[in-house]
């Protein structure tokens, strides 16, 4: 095997293949081999590094020098300066916000300092296509651990012992939901992995997925090992076609090696592993109508009892749990369950990977311990709110989640002091918003949503739904009253209680949580027709300062109706009755002439 004296670690996630990361990848590739130093140097693809707006990444071991927004061009100046004289190329490296000072080092990046990462442990290390490299991370030794030395019942109470709660929202107990599966009467029992990621902004289970597919394989067949199961589903949405695909070859690579399929590691233990393409319903994301999609069946939850573990897929007792769970089992059973315990709070144990994205300076993935604060997360790993605008809220767990305040900055993140807030953990969505966010706007926003993946079953959530919608678009509109609000929190009640799966009953949550915590902007919306944040289209007028109107014309040239009229004598002015308030008049205003009230 050859011996290298330096690895090129290129991301290949999704993020940064869209910005070119395959092209960098090849670039190297070229300028390695045109220098003759291809037989020196290793280039690597791997996973989502979680920086993702700095991307494409590369990273240059054994230093861990982190280059980050690497375009072709930049290519020869790495390979020249530092693979081939030793120098680092310091215009490329990470600069923390505000300042000139470079950081050469991935470890001292502040966006990774208070990260712990166990499911991400191998995203963005190793090369997801090859599972020797999973295999050289310690990959399928909890496997062979758990079939060569614990029984079933050993790797379900290491999983119990660890207090590893469901990460695709519920947070109910791993091991106790195994249980359930393995006590339930039958032979023939099923493990589903739940991928259908479909929160707004949300991206977690397809970095895993892309960046380190053997671990949730692993900890699937470790979970089947201990409830009895001998088949698997991967459940993925077909808009991750990266990752079905690194997935499926990670499954042939593990059949391959003899750790996937009959007599697994020369044992009585088999197991097969399939991958089922999602066509994208966010109510799949819900286990019954996620098992009925499985079947053939359009997807629609189902009443319970009964529960899948006693009667799932195709009648059989089934587990399902979400990407993130799945991949964190294989540590587990490799360290044990009070390791993992020892990470997180006493409710809420080990760590969470969250989707950090909206008015935030570092966007990306990170995985934090449990018991973090909001501030933390915000401030130190997302480096603050861009432009060093005001913070104003942040809606964590999705359109499912709550829209939380300042106030609720130093919150620590756990499940119960979440929903002791009015949000949720759910699968990990973390949207950061600032000053000139309308809390009233990003209600109706996520419950579009909501509104629109309804699968139709069940009439609260149908109608419920429908009707706070309407109440949102109106108060939104400057049209609302004071009745409406009153009708928008019982309908809101309504829904939340009333429907049949989880999709209707936490639907309501962005708009519960903002009438709570913002309820002075509906008022301000209804009673003073008046946007607080200057978001709502039609709540917005755009006026010209004679004083300070240059007479320039360009906000008359901009307007796309023509309805901004004046000359080189006379300032302009905009006709009211035929703006459309799109706002290109303010926005090209050098001299800020143009207001907006």
């Amino acid at each position: 095997m050859a011996v290298y004296r330096a690895h090129v670690l290129i991301c290949g996630g999704t993020g940064c293949v869209s910005s070119g990361a395959r092209e960098v990848m090849s670039a190297f590739k070229e300028e390695l081999a045109k220098r003759k130093l291809d037989r020196e140097v290793m280039v690597v693809q791997t996973g989502c590094h979680g920086m993702c707006e700095m991307g494409p990444i590369v990273v240059v071991y054994p230093e861990g020098t982190f280059y980050c927004r690497v375009e072709i061009g930049d290519v020869a100046e790495i390979v020249e300066e530092h693979l081939y004289k030793g120098r680092i190329v310091e215009r490329l490296l990470y600069s923390l916000s505000g300042s000139i000072e470079k950081v050469p080092h991935y470890k001292d990046i502040p966006f990774y300092s208070k990260q712990e990462r166990i499911a991400l442990h191998n995203c963005g290390y190793i090369n997801p296509d090859n599972i020797e490299e999973y295999i050289a991370r310690d990959g399928y030794q909890a496997l062979a651990k758990a079939v060569k030395e614990m029984s079933p019942e050993d790797v379900l109470q290491e999983v119990k012992t660890s207090g590893l709660r469901g990460r695709g929202g519920g947070g109910f107990p791993t091991g106790l939901k195994w249980e359930f599966c393995r006590k339930a009467a039958g032979t023939k029992k099923y493990t589903i992995c739940n991928a259908d990621e479909g929160d707004p902004g949300a991206f977690m289970d397809r970095s895993i997925l892309e960046g380190d597919p053997h671990a949730v394989i692993e900890g699937m067949m470790l979970g089947a090992y201990a409830m009895g199961a001998d088949e698997g589903y991967i459940y993925c949405r077909a808009e991750y076609p990266l990752a079905i695909k690194r997935l499926n070859r990670a499954i042939g690579q593990a059949e391959e090696y003899g750790l996937l399929g009959e007599r697994i590691l020369d044992t009585s233990f088999s197991f097969h592993l399939h991958v089922k393409e999602g066509a994208g319903a966010f109510v799949c994301g819900e286990e019954t109508a996620l098992m009925a999609s499985i079947e053939g069946e359009r997807g629609m939850p189902r009443p319970r009892p009964p529960f899948p573990a006693n009667r799932g897929l195709w009648g059989k007792p089934s587990n399902i749990n979400n990407v993130e769970t799945w991949a964190n089992v294989p540590a587990i059973i490799r360290n044990g369950g009070a390791w993992y315990a020892a990470i997180g709070t006493e409710k809420s144990k080990g760590t969470k990977v969250f989707a950090l994205t909206g008015k935030v300076k570092h966007t990306g993935l990170v995985e934090v311990p449990m018991g973090i604060s909001i501030r933390e997360i915000v401030f130190e790993l997302g480096g603050g709110i861009i432009n060093d605008k005001k913070f104003k809220a942040v809606q964590i767990g999705g359109p499912s989640g709550g829209c939380l305040t300042e106030e609720h900055l130093d919150l620590p993140v756990d499940y119960e002091s979440l929903t002791a807030a009015g949000a949720i953990m759910g699968s990990g969505g973390l949207v950061v918003m600032d000053e000139e966010t309308c809390m009233v706007d990003v209600a109706k926003f996520f419950l579009e949503f909501t509104q629109r993946e309804s699968c139709g079953k069940c009439v609260p959530c149908r109608e419920g739904t429908k009707q706070m919608l309407l109440l949102l678009e109106k108060i939104t509109a400057g049209e609302g009253t004071m009745e409406d609000l009153t009708t928008l929190e019982e309908l809101a009640h309504m829904v939340k209680d009333m429907s049949l799966c989880g999709l209707g009953q936490t639907a309501p949550n962005p708009v519960l949580t903002t009438l709570r915590y913002f309820r002075h902007e509906y008022e301000a919306h209804i009673r003073d027709r008046k946007c607080p944040a200057l978001a709502c289209t039609k709540l917005i007028t755009y006026a010209i300062d004679r004083e300070k109107c240059r007479k320039c014309g360009l906000c008359a040239k901009k307007c796309p109706v023509d309805c901004i009229a004046g000359d080189r004598q006379t300032p302009y002015v905009i006709d009211q009755n035929r703006c459309i308030k799109c706002g290109s008049c303010f926005e090209v205003c050098p001299f800020s002439a143009v207001t907006k009230s």
